[in-house]
């Protein structure tokens, strides 16, 4: 039994992913209040332990339950390293010496990966050139939209250090479809995944960081941890496998684009940044870039013609 996935995205599709994209984008102002007071693998720790305990807790209101299979849990592991534990740990140590707005574009790669792994991985997301252009469109856009601050005199390290990270997003996003067919609820995938990172995690950052004393944190640290765990990665990971589950990696992996504009528009709105020319252009020619991909406008008017 084959189980195939849109490649064309329906406008419930398309509600998620923004949905996704606005949940991720609000992570750099979640992240910029806690950093302030937290070590970054101490966040990134709090961050998934937090968020799979409120998912299991609403898995099991719901009446799902842990999976007892080896093989599951196995895959949760895997998951939890390719989507978690890797790329988390590799950006953290890349915006240690680049800056984050050059980190956002590097990041904003990933779909191009994904269009690569998926194509050679997944037989029913094949590389096609409409995907390629629609992708490189969009991509340009992100890079318009952002700038390119301080690539002179920055590592190569570090820019092979993020770059790395975004393959290993493509990487998830293909292992990630082995959920559906193994059955998996994603609000089961979403739990599992974040139990595996933090049980991984939680040993590094005590190594690394030490340990913490959560009242000696102030109120705006503990609500910017909450906000992450349950917006930016509880409710945003449910988002993420019923898109991965119904439209494919390569579809789903388009929010990277869209996370650098959700946190943009989230800058204007709630910390008074200031919307540039420049801004409105990238964000249509990532609009571009996604019409082109999705297909259905470009083949109205291929029709329209004949």
């Amino acid at each position: 039994m084959t189980h195939s996935i849109n490649t064309s995205m329906g406008g419930r599709e398309w509600t998620m992913l923004v949905s996704l994209s606005v949940l991720w984008g609000g992570s750099f102002f979640f992240v910029g209040v806690a950093v302030a007071d937290l070590p970054p693998l101490t966040i990134v720790t709090l961050r998934v332990s937090l968020a799979a305990i409120l998912l299991w807790t609403t898995a099991i209101v719901r009446g799902l339950r842990p999976p007892k299979g080896l093989k599951i849990w196995a895959a949760f592991l895997g998951m939890g390293l390719l989507n978690n534990v890797i790329p988390f740990s590799l950006i953290v140590w890349g915006q240690t010496q680049i800056a984050s707005g050059l980190a956002s574009i590097l990041n904003a790669a990933t779909p191009i990966f994904t269009v690569v792994v998926a194509g050679i991985f997944l037989p029913d997301e094949r590389v096609t050139p409409r995907r390629v252009l629609g992708v490189t469109v969009g991509f340009l856009g992100v890079v318009l939209m952002i700038g390119l601050p301080a690539i002179n005199g920055t590592g190569v390290l570090a820019h092979s250090a993020v770059i790395a990270a975004t393959l290993s997003y493509a990487f998830a996003g293909v292992f990630g479809r082995r959920f559906k067919k193994m059955g998996v609820n994603p609000l089961v995938s979403a739990a599992g995944q974040v139990t595996a990172s933090s049980l991984f995690l939680a040993p590094v950052a005590l190594t690394v960081d030490g340990p913490i004393n959560l009242a000696d944190l102030k109120l705006t640290v503990l609500g910017s941890v909450m906000g992450l765990a349950v917006f930016s990665t509880a409710i945003a990971y449910v988002l993420y496998f019923r898109i991965l589950e119904s439209a494919g990696a390569t579809n789903l992996l388009l929010v990277t684009l869209l996370v650098p504009v959700s946190a943009i528009v989230l800058g204007s709105l709630f910390l008074e940044e200031e919307l540039r020319t420049v801004h409105y252009l990238g964000m249509a020619m990532i609009a571009a870039g996604l019409s082109v991909i999705d297909g259905r406008l470009w083949h109205r008017f291929k029709n329209k013609r004949h």
